[in-house]
C-alpha cells in the first residue's frame, strides 16, 4: 500500500521523466526539427496528450534517433549504411498520417562496391507514409515505413534500370519492430 508520501514521489518523478524526456528530444534533434521543450510539468502534461507526432528512425533503427520534421543539413540516413541520405530537406507536409518535402536524395552508386562507389546528388520529392507504433527507448512512438521519391529531373544513367533505387521504399525492418518490440 502507498502512502500519501509514495505517491506523491511518483508522480513527481513522472512528471520529471516527462520534462527530462522532452528536453532530451528538443537537445538531440537536429538542424531546424520543431521539437519544443517542455517548460513545466503541466505544459509537458498537455503536449504528451495533445502531440500525435510521427518520427523518421534514422537508418531505420528505432533504438537511435528520431527526427521530427528534419532540415536534414548533415544528412538523415535512410539505410542503416549510409547509402541512402535524404539531405537539405523542407517539409511543406508532416501529419500524424504523412510527410512531404523536397530536397537531395543522396545514393551511393556502389560500383565497383558501396565503399568506392560515387555518390549521386539527386533532387527528389519524398512522401512519407504507412506509421506504425514501436517501442523505443523513449517509449512508445509512430514511425514512417515507406518513403515514395519522386525524381523532378529523373536519375542518372547509372542509377537506371536494375539499378535504381527502391521506389517505393518499404522499411521492412521497421514494421518487424512494431510486430516484435513492444510489450503485449
Amino acid at each position: 500500500m502507498l502512502t500519501m508520501n509514495g505517491r506523491r514521489a511518483r508522480r513527481v518523478a513522472g512528471w520529471a521523466g516527462i520534462v527530462c524526456a522532452g528536453l532530451l528530444v528538443t537537445a538531440c534533434s537536429p538542424g531546424n526539427a520543431t521539437a519544443a521543450p517542455a517548460s513545466s510539468p503541466a505544459s509537458a502534461g498537455l503536449a504528451a496528450k495533445t502531440a500525435a507526432r510521427t518520427y523518421l528512425a534514422e537508418g531505420q533503427d528505432v533504438r537511435g534517433t528520431l527526427l521530427y520534421r528534419p532540415a536534414c543539413q548533415q544528412g538523415c540516413p535512410l539505410s542503416g549504411d549510409s547509402t541512402a541520405i535524404l539531405a537539405r530537406m523542407t517539409w511543406r507536409t508532416w501529419s500524424a498520417s504523412k510527410a512531404v518535402g523536397t530536397g537531395t536524395y543522396e545514393l551511393d552508386g556502389c560500383n565497383p562496391d558501396c565503399a568506392a562507389g560515387p555518390v549521386y546528388k539527386v533532387p527528389t520529392v519524398v512522401t512519407l507514409s504507412h506509421p506504425v507504433t514501436v517501442c523505443t527507448p523513449a517509449g512508445t512512438r509512430s514511425v514512417w515505413t515507406r518513403a515514395s521519391f519522386g525524381f523532378p529531373h529523373g536519375l542518372p544513367p547509372a542509377l537506371r534500370g536494375s539499378n535504381a533505387p527502391l521506389n517505393p521504399w518499404v522499411f521492412s525492418s521497421l514494421i518487424s519492430a512494431a510486430r516484435h518490440n513492444c510489450p503485449s
